[in-house]
């Protein structure tokens, strides 16, 4: 071939490709305006929405509590299995009696509850928001109540997994991060031992040495066994997996603020040494009630140990902030908690933000979340259910407004009786949202996930894929060398592309 030649074929190559693309390209947005426009038929038909809106790939949950996910009738189940009693006032699950006998009085078998309608309904409600009216217990007290009353329930987390994954695989959810702690009593004894120390690096030093390197080594193990059980449930391992098994997994480290600063600290190094060791944990959080009165009276020296460990050990911090609302707390309290979890403990994004408009400055929060890129975890169901906040008086179309990303999320699907599906429902219902507004609601999920990696888009927000990915259209074929060497270095771009791909695929079929 002549010299002339090599370069006349290789211009014609590319400019095929090139109108190959953009025919592509042009007729993704066209499937994209259609499927926008069948998404508006069907507002009013709360069926046929439900069965859009679950078919519709919905990126990730990034706030989700493993213990408040699991359905609660599979937590009645893992309680039969594991031959649990429970009280019967207080409807609490008790540890098994000794083999071959029977709960004591005052207690009954929760396996009676298999046979027994009647018994069944009671453990649903006490143990979930089902059927719950507020009177002389509020949604916030009965729903925060329902961890004692099943806790003992939750031991078999690999199983729990199994199920959470599923059933979010089932609704085209592609990425889940849960909320999980470890090693509760061995932190704890640890902690204890060392005693608080308001000299940070002092106190991380003497957990050191007191043996923090076990329990990291242990918690990972516990992950391990969780994993195993988990593979074994769904058949991950087999010719035949289930569909849970193609969910992208990691945990966020939870810690309990309310309780003793020594071992707030320990737990929160724990989390972030898990960082570190194991690359299935992405994150830490403070869980447990805001207005706690343990969590408000140390809630700026928890934040300043979070600023000390982040610079230490660099790591991911996202956290619950913000819900709280008046009569829960004072005035005072209302005014600092989501500024303190973003100027002070650098936290990348808060979960609930519900009590924004009583901080201080708050339109100078808002500019500065924007600015930063701080999203919002919103899980408005429990939202709703626990403070009593919904539609305009949810601060949601306020962060919108201001640029501030946001995320829908499920809390505790479990004890909320939902799913991330409802939540979808729930925004579109409560927000008048577009189809495109719900997309760009999934893939800010999966942008703000802690997964490790290179984006697939060009900058945070930024709807334009990096430039080894331009020529691809998702679904179109296989992505070109380029692309594919992004996604095989990088667990985000990966999810990110494969949310596209589905996204193309729903909408192709609706063109």
């Amino acid at each position: 071939m002549s010299s002339l030649r090599r370069p006349v074929l290789a211009l014609l190559t590319a400019l095929l490709c090139a109108a190959a693309f953009a025919a592509a390209a042009q007729a993704a947005g066209r499937y994209e305006l259609r499927t926008a426009r069948a998404y508006q038929a069907l507002r009013d038909e709360p069926a046929k929405l439900r069965a859009f809106l679950r078919a519709m790939p919905k990126g990730g949950d990034l706030h989700n509590h493993l213990s408040g996910a699991v359905p609660t009738e599979t937590l009645i189940a893992l309680a039969v299995q594991d031959g649990l009693c429970i009280d019967v006032v207080t409807l609490t699950a008790l540890p098994a009696p000794v083999a071959g006998a029977a709960c004591p009085q005052g207690r009954r078998a929760v396996a009676d509850s298999t046979g027994d309608a009647a018994f069944h309904g009671q453990i649903l409600r006490a143990w979930s928001m089902e059927g719950f009216v507020a009177g002389s217990e509020t949604g916030h007290d009965h729903f925060f109540a329902t961890f004692g009353t099943f806790g003992l329930a939750t031991v078999r987390k690999g199983d729990m997994l199994a199920a959470v994954a599923n059933i979010n695989a089932a609704q085209n959810v592609l990425y889940l991060e849960t909320l999980v702690s470890r090693q509760g009593d061995a932190v704890r004894a640890l902690a204890t031992s060392v005693g608080f120390d308001p000299d940070f690096a002092a106190m991380r030093s003497r957990l050191l040495d007191a043996g923090m390197a076990d329990i990291v080594a242990a918690a990972s193990a516990e992950t391990d066994a969780d994993q195993e059980r988990f593979d074994a449930l769904l058949g991950c391992r087999t010719a035949h997996p289930q569909p849970g098994c193609s969910l992208a997994l990691r945990y966020d480290y939870q810690i309990g603020r309310a309780t003793d600063p020594e071992v707030v600290f320990a737990n929160l190094m724990l989390g972030f040494e898990l960082q570190d060791f194991d690359p299935r944990y992405v994150g830490v959080n403070l869980v447990q009630p805001e207005d706690n009165p343990v969590a408000l009276r140390d809630y700026t020296l928890q934040m300043r140990m979070i600023r000390y460990l982040r610079a230490v050990y660099g790591g991911h911090v996202t956290l619950h902030a913000g819900e709280i609302v008046p009569g829960l707390v004072t005035p005072a309290d209302l005014r600092f908690h989501i500024g303190q979890a973003v100027e002070i403990a650098g936290a990348e994004r808060i979960g609930h933000g519900v009590g924004l408009v009583h901080e201080r400055g708050y339109r100078g929060l808002l500019r500065t979340m924007a600015r930063r890129h701080v999203l919002v975890e919103a899980p408005l169901t429990s939202n709703a259910q626990i403070l009593g906040v919904r539609g305009r008086a949810h601060p949601f179309l306020r962060y919108r407004a201001a640029g501030v990303p946001l995320a829908l999320a499920t809390d505790d699907a479990g004890v909320s009786r939902i799913d991330l599906t409802h939540e979808y429902e729930f925004a579109a219902s409560e927000y008048d949202l577009g189809y495109r507004s719900l997309k760009e609601l999934a893939r800010a999920s999966l942008e703000h996930a802690f997964l490790p990696g290179r984006s697939l888009w060009r900058a945070v927000g930024e709807r334009r894929r990096r430039s080894v990915c331009a020529g691809d259209v998702p679904g179109e074929g296989p992505p070109d060398r380029g692309c594919r060497a992004l996604l095989r270095s990088s667990a985000k771009a990966t999810v990110q592309f494969e949310q596209e791909r589905r996204s193309y695929a729903f909408e192709h079929r609706r063109r």
